[in-house]
């Protein structure tokens, strides 16, 4: 299995311009977590307030929540906390744990999506391999994501199913058996990217419990679980076809593993927060901070080498780079 292609920092820079890249600030990235919380509470709170506000709200909450994953992700690259505990706690318990996930198994995952990017080892090949589908295609996957049923999928079908998995494996463990081992479970672990259902359940219990004391019980369906089951999946979907798909050469070339898409601050707000969109530069130095990939896309730019990247002017671009497959029935 060969890894992905690689290129070493002093390629691109002196050792005096890549320094800065990296450093690291002790409070940055517990910053980031707070921010992220903040912006989730003024929204919860907004929606409240000024009750025909909460289409706004939701909006903001789902970008928020995919902003909590994204920084889960940093977490799993050591770059929320200089302690590694602190940085894990943050990465596991406030951040991953909220919209489903478990830090301790995104990372491997993850990290072996780093390793193989692109090639047919990388468990994320599915999510951009599919792609150009047909603008019908297309309208159906961002449909079921707003009308909930990918989140019903993910969090209720796939659970249940692997839990059905688990007992039908453990059940062939107590019998002999020469057949090879299921791979339905590799399958499942890579749609979930390492989810873990019961802390998630309390977690959602205890903030129930919250909303129920304050007595807006309602705002917890409404402002912290309709937006998990409508806008987070959708722009989750969005952010991953505009990272890796209709990317030619990845495979073969370190500048063209990923994408970087030029975000306004409109699709940074709603779509790509916490500088998600500079896709290309994290595959190219994974361990730069994700608060320091803006300066690290105008450094990259500056070098030759920068011509053979994948750089969209935005994430109206990228979704018609993959719909431009021709409108033909299908299943999508």
């Amino acid at each position: 299995m060969p890894a992905a292609p690689r290129i070493a920092p002093q390629q691109l820079f002196q050792p005096e311009d890549w320094a800065p890249f990296q450093s690291r600030r002790a409070v940055a990235g517990p910053l980031l977590v707070l921010h992220c919380w903040g912006v989730i509470a003024l929204a919860v709170a907004l929606g409240i307030w000024i009750p025909w506000l909460i289409p706004l709200s939701v909006m903001i909450i789902g970008a928020r929540q995919l902003g909590l994953a994204i920084l889960m992700h940093e977490a799993a690259h050591g770059g929320l906390a200089r302690n590694l505990r602190l940085n894990d706690f943050l990465g596991h318990w406030l951040c991953a744990v909220p919209v489903g996930a478990s830090l301790d198994k995104y990372r491997p995952y993850h990290l072996a999506h780093h390793r193989f990017a692109q090639q047919a080892e990388d468990p994320d090949l599915m999510l951009s391999a599919p792609f150009p589908v047909s603008p019908a295609s297309m309208r159906r996957k961002l449909i079921r994501d707003l009308t909930g049923q990918t989140f019903f999928k993910q969090r209720v079908l796939l659970p249940m199913a692997a839990m059905k998995e688990s007992r039908a494996q453990a059940a062939r463990l107590r019998e002999p058996s020469d057949s090879a081992p299921n791979t339905d479970d590799h399958a499942y672990e890579a749609i979930v990217t390492g989810r873990s259902v019961l802390p998630f359940l309390l977690f959602n219990l205890a903030l129930l419990t919250g909303f129920v004391g304050a007595g807006v019980w309602w705002a917890f369906f409404l402002l912290w679980l309709l937006p998990m089951a409508t806008w987070f999946p959708m722009v989750t979907r969005i952010r991953n076809i505009a990272e890796h798909a209709c990317v030619e050469g990845s495979a073969g070339d370190a500048f063209r593993a990923a994408r970087t898409t030029r975000a306004n601050w409109l699709e940074r707000a709603f779509i790509a927060p916490y500088w998600v969109n500079f896709h290309a530069e994290h595959h190219l130095f994974m361990h730069v901070p994700c608060w320091k990939l803006p300066a690290l896309h105008h450094a990259v730019q500056a070098r030759p080498e920068s011509a053979r990247m994948e750089v969209a002017g935005g994430y109206a671009e990228v979704l018609r780079a993959a719909t431009g497959k021709a409108d033909i029935a299908s299943a999508g």
